[in-house]
């Protein structure tokens, strides 16, 4: 099987329906992630095959038992090099998507792919959690919150339950030690206005590495005070 086989046999097991295009749009933004690899580092991969399991698939597992539905609002906190948020556009374009990011370098790097793709309505913020998600153009306006690999779960509930809305959800992505991440998340997950949902786990084709999806479920405002100011979340997590 080759590696565009093997993405198109992956994304489809997640429920998503795939066309040439989509694996095109694929392979393009990992051919970029590589070159700008070279001077500034973005990803610990980049070998092709890699980089569709572990990132590609990896990110769009996050469709699975179909929390996120067509033209939802979402946003990719700390996104990094664009996981999970932008391989979940180009998967299901109908998203509304805005990644946010504190490197600036990175948000250039992830409009290049995005005009290389021809995707033109993703939001590019860059800044801080904390910051934006007291600013009331962003606060509990998003249908989804997504992150991965960010942060401790109690300080990343922080940076990212505040942009969900009631009724909405916070989906994380976690490796292995999931289960002891929300026992320390308790107090968090009381304090912010979520219950949790459930773990979901995933497998994927030919690497060892598990990981889960943690879905919580906003079931009230977040308190004014959250986020704390820029520092204080990683310092002082809420436990």
């Amino acid at each position: 099987m080759t590696n565009k086989e093997l993405l198109k046999k992956g994304i489809t097991e997640f429920n998503i329906d795939v066309d040439e295009k989509m694996i095109d749009d694929f392979s393009i933004y990992r051919e970029i992630l590589v070159e700008w690899n070279q001077k500034m580092n973005l990803t610990g991969i980049e070998d092709e095959k890699e980089v569709f399991i572990k990132h590609f698939l990896d990110s769009v597992s996050i469709f699975k038992n179909g929390y996120i539905k067509d033209n939802m609002k979402v946003i990719d906190v700390g996104t990094g090099a664009g996981f999970p948020g932008l391989p979940m556009k180009i998967a299901k374009r109908s998203l509304d998507v805005t990644l946010l990011d504190s490197l600036n370098k990175r948000i250039n790097f992830l409009q290049e792919v995005c005009k290389k793709i021809y995707i033109d309505d993703v939001e590019f913020i860059h800044g801080r959690a904390e910051d934006f998600g007291q600013d009331e153009n962003y606060r509990e306006q998003y249908d989804i919150a997504t992150a991965r690999a960010v942060a401790g779960l109690p300080v990343l509930m922080e940076f990212c339950v505040p942009f969900v809305k009631v009724g909405g959800y916070f989906i994380c992505l976690k490796g292995p030690n999931a289960d002891l991440e929300l026992e320390e998340s308790k107090k968090a997950m009381e304090t912010l206005g979520v219950k949790f949902i459930e773990k979901i786990d995933i497998k994927l084709p030919e690497i060892e590495l598990n990981h889960n999806i943690l879905v919580f479920e906003k079931i009230q405002n977040t308190p004014s005070k959250y986020p704390r100011k820029a520092g204080k979340p990683s310092k002082s997590p809420i436990k």
